[in-house]
């Protein structure tokens, strides 16, 4: 399997989670996060179609290598991505469990752009 596939399928699953722990938060808020803040997140990541990144980045590097359409699905998330960190940093007393999540999507992302 190629090395650049196998990035895009974690960046992929990486993004599942961020999604799924962005979801749990909201249902559980076991940290006491400000719901609006995090709701306001959760729409971001629905504006940007997290989700229908996810799948297609995982769909298209399952079998082979689509580099053209990989790296337009990685600018696409790199757009939502950092507009997402940028709030978090404007409000990071209330959202500072998701740190660790967007830097690791975010380095992964970035990694994309080393190859081009």
């Amino acid at each position: 399997m190629n090395f650049e596939m196998q990035k895009a399928i974690i960046l992929a699953e990486n993004i599942n989670g961020f999604i799924k722990f962005v979801q749990r938060q909201k249902i559980q808020n076991n940290f006491r996060i400000e719901t609006d803040k995090l709701y306001q997140v959760k729409l971001w990541m629905e504006e940007y179609k997290f989700q229908i990144l996810s799948d297609e980045l995982l769909r298209i590097n399952q079998f082979d290598w689509d580099e053209k359409y990989t790296s337009y699905l990685v600018d696409r998330l790199q757009k939502g991505i950092n507009i997402i960190d940028e709030y978090v940093k404007n409000n990071y007393p209330e959202l500072f469990i998701l740190t660790a999540r967007l830097y690791t999507l975010k380095n992964l992302s970035n990694s994309f752009n080393k190859i081009a």
